[in-house]
């Protein structure tokens, strides 16, 4: 892999990390290394955990790319994003978030195509804070949050309120909320207990789940296109 996510694999589990030193902005390059590292976890038939570096999972897109103002890189950044977020929901085998630290903006739509989202009690928010930088949530991130968040918690995760620890389980950005030295064991019992799925009927049977999520992606994206071509962000 890179040095900006890392692959270790072993008895059918693939950890890939994230760790670009700072907040794993969802730059071009991090996106290249993520989708290199599950190329290499859907050969290995891995179940996947992804995680990031300690304090953070990602911080959303790369603000600096927004701030550069190259037309081009801002336009393949969205749309790998939302084509990034499309695959992991469609990853065959069971994916595991250990969300080690905050989760914001696109790093949030990330987490919510995990299976199984296993995030910290305290130290960490989980936000789409997209409406307090001048930003429209994007129908492909709309889609992420619908399939997880509960209905009356929809409203104010648009409206950019942060979660944290038990209440993000509560309004459904997360399963499972655990202190900081228990996350490991967290993830080591959920890998444990999906270890004794059946990989085809486990496959199966999240495609089903998936089913009306998978189905609202690709229109969700083309709208998103055309919003950027229209803003501008997709020059030659």
């Amino acid at each position: 892999m890179t040095d900006l996510v890392s692959y270790a694999f072993a008895d059918g589990v693939a950890t890939l990390t994230l760790d670009d030193g700072k907040a794993n902005a969802m730059g071009p390059a991090m996106q290249a290394a993520l989708n290199s590292a599950l190329d290499r976890a859907e050969a290995d038939k891995a179940i996947v955990v992804l995680t990031g570096r300690a304090g953070v999972f990602s911080g959303g897109f790369d603000l600096g790319v927004f701030k550069a103002g190259d037309a081009k890189v801002t336009f393949q950044m969205l749309t790998g994003g939302a084509q990034l977020a499309q695959r992991l929901l469609s990853y065959p085998h069971p994916v595991i978030a250990a969300c080690s630290g905050h989760a914001v903006a696109m790093g949030l739509f990330l987490l919510q195509c995990a299976d199984v989202r296993i995030g910290l009690k305290a130290g960490a928010t989980f936000q789409a804070n997209e409406v307090l930088i001048g930003m429209t949530l994007p129908y492909f991130a709309l889609e992420t949050i619908r399939q997880r968040v509960t209905t009356p918690h929809l409203p104010l995760v648009g409206t950019a309120l942060p979660y944290a620890g038990d209440d993000a389980v509560r309004a459904g950005l997360l399963d499972e909320a655990v202190a900081p030295d228990a996350l490991a064991g967290a993830v080591r019992a959920h890998v444990e207990r999906l270890k004794k799925a059946h990989p085809a009927s486990f496959s199966a049977t999240k495609q089903r789940l998936q089913a009306p999520v998978m189905a609202a992606m690709p229109a969700a994206i083309e709208k998103d296109i055309a919003d950027w071509k229209r803003l501008g962000t997709a020059q030659a």
